[in-house]
């Protein structure tokens, strides 16, 4: 059977699932035109994720738009698991890897505006062998080996560090670099860990850099999901269930989903030189340890209403999360003018690397855009956005009151398509 008839037979589950998030809050618009959309020009984004199905450069998608609090698109493409010929569809859960980092963001916001604990916290006031931690330093001998001296931290990292990647902490990586090279031997990133025994092995490693200098990606928002742990008194799971996922209605949204929900889950195909399946997750396995910087799942219409909440100012549907004032805060640029950044960032980033070479910054849980041109890609100074390796990605642009929420799970081809979504949804946004 051809994925265009597959497509058709799923169209009743779409319109099913479609009603469903309409009677969650978001209302449909009459036509793409009542929003400011080009109906026929809205038409070659669907054609050209249609193409890359067929070309299998990716194996299926969701995408949702808004703007002005009503749907313009939601829509599915391809498959759902392509090895098994299942359709993709609105309903399908995703591993949304670092699109984890806003809601864990928006979880320590709420604690900030409880008084529970401040931006400008040490996180050793939380987790205090973090008071101990060194930086690594390189020194040159004469003889041209590199050796590492470590340095007392010149101020302690703090919560507003974690948030923006200005701690020192990193991801770990073989190669050269020792410090990265540690997190890999000490198992910082082990499935089985709690928490708080993550935080104990970080505490024990070099930074990488002087907190504060150098935004690097890294371990940062894990980290604070134990600070979270510690100021709430609740695990992390249930204070992000509690707080953000069940008040906004998000019910397929967290570390993982039950049995009964499993089949939505999305596949990877496989992709890359090797012809691999990528390491994703199953939806429903359970891992002991609550990633927050990456180890949540959820549909496009659960994180729509994640962002519907930020464009209404902090709530949605008479349940406020955060004020207005904490989004503002979120929403700006939060990095140094001086900060660093580490050149072999660029290839993974592309043009979504938030620093000011190409007209953006970090805010407190994802990049922001501060200039207009700089970029090659279409926004608005002031949208924000961010993404997952295996190739979630949203942006929230205020000024056109718009927000794309954009799943599949194909870490491959996600840069590409994340350029494709910026050119090919602001081409049919026409009118105001």
């Amino acid at each position: 059977m051809s994925i265009v008839v597959r497509l058709a037979a799923a169209g009743a589950l779409m319109l099913s699932v479609a009603a469903s998030a309409l009677a969650q809050g978001i209302p449909k618009a009459a036509s793409p035109e009542e929003v400011g959309f080009v109906e026929t020009r809205l038409k070659r984004l669907g054609e050209r994720l249609n193409e890359g199905v067929k070309n299998n450069e990716l194996p299926g998608a969701v995408v949702l738009i808004a703007r002005n609090g009503k749907l313009v698109m939601f829509d599915s493409f391809g498959y759902r698991d392509k090895e098994a010929k299942v359709a993709m569809t609105n309903d399908t859960i995703f591993r949304i890897a670092s699109m984890t980092k806003p809601i864990v963001s928006v979880a320590a916001m709420i604690l900030v505006e409880e008084g529970k604990l401040t931006l400008a916290d040490a996180v050793s006031r939380y987790i205090p062998a973090f008071a101990d931690s060194k930086v690594a330093v390189p020194k040159k001998n004469p003889d041209g080996t590199e050796e590492i001296t470590l340095e007392p931290q010149e101020r302690p990292m703090t919560v507003q560090d974690l948030m923006r990647h200005t701690s020192g902490l990193t991801y770990g990586t073989p190669g050269t670099n020792q410090v990265k090279q540690s997190y890999l031997d000490m198992k910082v990133a082990d499935r089985n860990q709690t928490l708080a025994e993550m935080a104990d092995k970080l505490a024990k490693l070099a930074l990488l850099y002087q907190p504060g200098t150098t935004w690097e990606y890294s371990m940062s928002t894990d980290l604070l999901g134990r600070v979270i742990e510690v100021a709430s008194g609740m695990p992390l799971d249930r204070f992000i269930e509690e707080r953000i996922t069940k008040p906004l209605k998000m019910g397929d949204t967290g570390f993982e989903v039950g049995a009964d929900k499993k089949a939505r889950g999305a596949h990877p195909m496989k992709e890359g030189a090797k012809n691999e399946l990528p390491p994703i997750p199953d939806v429903a396995e359970k891992y002991t340890w609550r990633s927050g910087g990456g180890g949540m799942v959820s549909t496009a219409a659960d994180y729509a209403r994640f962002l519907q909440m930020f464009a209404n100012g902090g709530q949605l549907d008479g349940v406020r999360l955060i004020s207005r004032k904490t989004i503002d805060l979120m929403t700006a640029d939060a990095l140094p003018p001086d900060v660093k950044f580490d050149p072999g960032l660029e290839p993974a980033f592309g043009a979504l690397l938030p620093s000011a070479r190409f007209g953006q910054g970090f805010g407190l849980g994802f990049a922001v855009r501060t200039e207009q041109g700089r970029n090659p890609l279409p926004g608005s100074p002031g949208d924000y956005y961010w993404g997952g390796a295996y190739g979630t990605y949203f942006w929230h642009d205020p000024r056109e009151r718009m927000y794309v929420v954009f799943m599949m799970q194909s870490p491959a081809a996600r840069l590409r398509y994340r350029y494709l979504m910026r050119d090919l949804v602001y081409q049919a946004l026409i009118g105001n």
